[in-house]
């Protein structure tokens, strides 16, 4: 690894932020959080865009785990990524003895990580994508950096996504997107802002700058699709659960056909760091109609647990030892949860520029699942 990054990150991780305390007062997309995969992307502020009371929100951390060291308070979207948080605080509830976990509403995955570079939460669920952007300060974070960035702890679930066109289109491909009009989901989601990143490039920047993106909110865009303003759609959800609201609306609505991945789209999702992919059998998770394929190939918004590195390391143990050894409660609470057949398959999202906790390190340790090409976050 090229080790400028290594000293920035050490700086990221060891400084407190210049202005980031301002970023309270900042007006942000509270409502598009509401949405599962909401409030990531590059068009959602990331402030306190939610009317909070200080009094709910404001916290220290240090003087939190002085008087209880093993307690999490979480932040966490509104919507499906809220209904997988509260299935976690249900289990560490019913489960652990020593743990206090507590639920807190936040503007999004970006919204996540500017509150706990405020210190307003010492964990919170946020994505690859959105970390990706703090540490590179890309994105929202051009504008307004922080130089604290959670350390990762454990894999929560993916939004895997990919294309859908409304018959009668003649669309088949990714290329025939080419000057189609194309809903890449609610401007400010996370599943759009990723979509947009890995389309951006290299080798399918031709194809993208040619489409005519649409810019509507998801409860306008099935009626859209029904009224032809719509030619394509992204589609997404949790593999094996369910899609999200807007998509199971379209397909109850129109008919639906898989757009085939080119190569070149293929090669712009997995070139993305931003993202994985898969390729999941369509059985897995179809929709209540027949889109033309047998598998899908999916670019997917990696959601996690984060840690900020004040997080007492029991407490990041503890969580972990929940939601490994009472994953079935959790799936049980919010069938959306990653259904881990091992320990190994909690680090499946962590990638080599984001620490992972201490707490959570010891605890990969102590079940022979650490992977020694990742880093131990200070």
């Amino acid at each position: 690894m090229d080790d400028t990054i290594i000293d920035r990150r050490k700086f990221l991780y060891g400084t407190t932020t210049v202005g980031v305390a301002g970023l309270a007062g900042c007006s942000g997309n509270g409502g598009e959080a509401s949405d599962e995969g909401s409030g990531g992307g590059g068009g959602s502020d990331g402030g306190s865009g939610d009317e909070d009371s200080d009094e709910e929100m404001s916290d220290d951390s240090g003087d939190e785990e002085s008087e209880a060291s093993l307690e999490l308070r979480v932040g966490t979207s509104a919507g499906g990524t809220q209904d997988v948080g509260l299935a976690v605080e249900r289990a560490v509830s019913e489960e652990s003895d020593s743990l206090e976990y507590s639920t807190i509403e936040s503007p999004g995955y970006i919204g996540t990580i500017y509150r706990m570079a405020q210190e307003q939460f010492n964990a919170g669920i946020t994505d690859n994508n959105s970390l990706n952007k703090a540490l590179d300060e890309t994105g929202q974070f051009a504008e307004q950096p922080v130089s604290r960035i959670p350390y990762y702890g454990f894999s929560a679930f993916p939004y895997s996504i990919y294309f859908i066109a409304r018959d009668g289109t003649g669309i088949e491909t990714f290329d025939d997107l080419a000057g189609a009009n194309v809903y890449p989901a609610e401007p400010g989601y996370s599943t759009r802002a990723t979509t947009l990143d890995v389309l951006s490039q290299d080798p399918t920047a031709d194809v993208f700058d040619q489409m005519n993106i649409q810019n509507m909110g998801v409860g306008d865009a099935p009626g859209a699709m029904e009224e032809g303003t719509i030619d394509a759609s992204i589609a997404y959800g949790t593999p094996g659960v369910r899609y999200t609201g807007f998509v199971q609306e379209m397909a109850s609505r129109v008919d639906l056909h898989y757009v085939e991945p080119t190569d070149a789209l293929i090669e712009s999702a997995e070139s993305f760091a931003g993202a994985g992919t898969t390729r999941t059998p369509y059985s897995e998770w179809e929709m209540p109609q027949d889109i033309g394929t047998d598998e899908v190939f999916t670019w997917d918004l990696e959601v996690l647990y984060a840690f900020n590195p004040e997080a007492n390391n029991d407490a990041v143990y503890e969580l972990c030892r929940v939601v490994d050894e009472q994953n079935d409660v959790v799936n049980e609470g919010e069938a959306q949860f990653n259904d881990f057949e091992s320990t190994e398959e909690m680090l499946g999202y962590a990638q080599e520029a984001i620490p992972v906790h201490p707490g959570a390190v010891q605890y990969y340790e102590d079940n022979d699942a650490w992977d020694d090409s990742l880093q131990v976050g200070e």
